[in-house]
């Protein structure tokens, strides 16, 4: 018989004794906020959530009402648990404090509540990403600065696909596992156990119509994929992916292996990069190595990188072992 998300965070908790009960109650809530999510993509057209919600979040980008919606759901699931200090989302512009009359806990909670919103209005898939971190000893009332911490210092990370059927992938650090929704119970079931990368793909996925504005590595590994077969390629043919969602092009390597690439580019002067760092490279990139894969900016490993900002943007290459260190070396060589 499949284990419900549930029982299986609650065995997990045997895995990291620190956490105690307080990681198993914030990952219940932060399934509920999810179940929640998926009720309001799923209604869709239907209640009025469509559409932009004619406003701009802090990096400038225009928000669909469901950007708000989910935020506002994320928020309201966990701010009154006890089992966080404090949280930071791509929506808002600084942390958001637990409120005075609900009892703080030892966890900081950055998340992204709907990743690959511009694709709501068409029907395609989104999600939901979240990464979990220890508020730093002593601290009572965090700031941006508490958040700033290397994405190897994460206890927990994962995300929410929002596709023909709702999943849940995590890892706490001990391998990665997928979970989905089944409707006619309300629980999330095991039905990914111990997902891997394989090491080798013929998939890559990233947005061409940036190509003019890459660095010579990134023009370099995407046109030997291109060419495949043919002279100047590679040993193998090879398919190109893009669906505009993180969560969506992550869950895809999970699943069959891939690269996934946003890499620096020169479209826009004083931009590192489009990701964000704390609540989409971080906590994808921590998956990703669970799974086997590897994660890199191009030059140096992601969750290694100090974080210098709440809305930190960085370059991301992640996905199968063989493809993301063929893609650094070219950086090394350049």
């Amino acid at each position: 018989m499949s284990k419900s998300l549930t029982q299986f965070i609650v065995e997990e908790q045997k895995r990291v004794p620190s956490a105690g009960g307080d990681l198993v109650g914030l990952l219940d809530n932060i399934v509920v906020a999810c179940k929640q999510i998926a009720s309001s993509i799923n209604r869709g057209g239907l209640a009025g959530v469509l559409g932009s919600a004619g406003s701009e979040n802090v990096q400038g980008e225009t928000q669909k009402k469901l950007d708000v919606i989910t935020n506002d759901i994320f928020i309201g699931a966990n701010e009154w648990s006890g089992h966080l200090t404090a949280m930071a989302s791509e929506e808002m512009d600084d942390v958001c404090p637990i409120p005075t009359q609900y009892q703080k806990g030892k966890y900081l909670l950055a998340f992204d509540p709907l990743d690959g919103s511009s694709n709501i209005d068409v029907n395609i898939s989104v999600g939901t990403i979240f990464s979990i971190l220890c508020c730093p000893d002593g601290v009572t009332n965090p700031t941006a600065k508490d958040f700033l911490q290397p994405g190897a210092k994460q206890v927990c990370a994962g995300y929410a696909l929002y596709g023909p059927s709702t999943m849940m992938v995590l890892t706490t650090g001990h391998g990665v596992n997928g979970f989905t929704l089944d409707g006619s119970i309300g629980e999330f079931m095991l039905t990914h156990p111990n997902m891997t990368i394989p090491a080798d793909t013929q998939e890559f996925a990233i947005n061409m119509s940036n190509q003019r504005f890459w660095e010579a590595p990134v023009q370099r590994y995407v046109d030997e994929c291109v060419k495949g077969k043919t002279p100047g390629g590679r040993e193998k043919n090879f398919n190109m992916r893009w669906v505009a969602s993180m969560v969506a092009e992550v869950h895809r390597i999970l699943i069959r292996g891939g690269i996934f690439m946003y890499p620096f580019d020169n479209k826009e002067a004083g931009k590192a990069g489009k990701l964000r760092l704390l609540y989409e490279a971080n906590p994808m990139s921590f998956i990703v190595e669970q799974a086997g894969g590897l994660s890199s900016t191009g030059r140096e490993r992601i969750m290694d990188l100090k974080p210098v900002g709440l809305h930190q943007r960085v370059p991301v290459i992640l996905g199968s072992k063989n493809e993301v260190e063929r893609v650094v070396g070219y950086h090394r060589e350049t």
